[in-house]
């Protein structure tokens, strides 16, 4: 078995931290925002033992885990990059039943281009930050779009979501006039 390495990057939200594995964990992403919906994965179960994380997220090589604010990243860094460590050469499970993730867009035209614009442009970008963008409809010109792991409740993510995401759409799907998140 290959030596599992990990290690750690900051993202854009001061609450969430980065943590890469040099292996493909899952494909796609799947959050777990809450101690309730981890249940259903033994890797975010394990995670929310400890009393400082607030959320789980898992994309390709990466875990985002999101902090309590009393927490210190200088405190808890270190115990969590052993903890993924270990998790990940013991082949604990991110999810119980594995979902075959075959990427399918549904909707008219217009909605699969919104679609197909997000996932190839920019899903990998908010991937590099630790997050995930799902798309949620399209009504009225408006793109509604979820955002989870770092990108929800980060400072920055409306700045990216208008200047970012709006200008790229409105540029390649004309009926775009804007983009909207919904709260998760």
């Amino acid at each position: 078995m290959a030596t599992i390495n990990v290690y750690t990057e900051s993202t854009p939200n001061p609450s969430t931290m980065k943590f890469l594995v040099n292996k493909l964990l899952i494909n796609g992403s799947v959050d777990y925002p809450d101690r309730e919906k981890a249940q259903e994965s033994p890797f975010a179960r394990e995670l929310f033992k400890f009393n400082f994380v607030n959320g789980v997220f898992f994309a390709s090589n990466f875990v985002t885990i999101t902090k309590t604010e009393d927490a210190d990243w200088s405190d808890i860094e270190a115990l969590l990059k052993e903890f993924v460590k270990g998790a990940v050469e013991s082949e604990l499970k991110i999810q119980e039943i594995a979902k075959d993730e075959e990427i399918t867009f549904d909707g008219t035209d217009v909605e699969i281009k919104i679609q197909q614009v997000l996932h190839d442009y920019v899903r990998p970008a908010v991937e590099q930050d630790g997050g995930a963008i799902a798309y949620k409809s399209f009504e009225n010109g408006t793109v509604t779009v979820e955002l989870r792991g770092s990108c929800s409740g980060c400072p920055s993510s409306t700045i990216t979501l208008k200047a970012g995401i709006e200008g790229l759409l409105k540029r390649m799907v004309p009926e775009v006039e804007e983009v909207v998140a919904e709260a998760m």
